[in-house]
């Protein structure tokens, strides 16, 4: 007989199906295929404990402490400000950038009161405490909403 498409199959014993496990007495008998008692036979007693994996997970340092999901404003002091930018400049979130003052500013910018001001400068797209905009006014400058 010739070999061809139609009447080729696999050799015997290369398919066999997968043993379903706890599916019952149709399955493969009473204990499933589980043996007869202790924890393994036991509904539940699976995962990384029947596969070798509890001691090595045990092994592993875990992450200690709590990073909250909150994301935090950059900060900026106005002794910064004041080193960095002239009479009646903007000070953006942009233009700190650009001046290196912050790394990122996607999460927005606060002002705080750490240190004096004495140029007149302008404040826009910031967060400003509540102290830092008294110091700003008091230097003549201003805080754009």
């Amino acid at each position: 007989m010739a070999i061809s498409l139609h009447n080729l199959s696999p050799r015997k014993g290369s398919k066999t199906t997968k043993k379903r496990v706890g599916r019952g007495l149709g399955s493969t008998g009473t204990t499933s295929g589980r043996g007869q008692k202790g924890q393994k036979s036991r509904a539940g007693s699976g995962g990384y404990q029947r596969i070798g994996m509890k001691k090595l997970l045990l092994q592993t340092p875990k992450l200690r402490g709590f990073k909250s999901a909150k994301p935090k404003m950059a900060v900026v002091n106005l002794a910064d400000i004041a080193g960095h930018f002239g009479a009646g400049e903007l000070v953006t979130p942009e233009t700190l950038a650009a001046k290196k003052l912050i790394s990122t500013q996607k999460d927005g910018v606060k002002l705080l009161s750490e240190g004096e001001i004495t140029v007149a400068i302008k404040v826009s797209g910031c967060s400003v405490s509540k102290v830092a905009a008294e110091k700003i006014l008091a230097a003549g400058g201003e805080v754009i909403a």
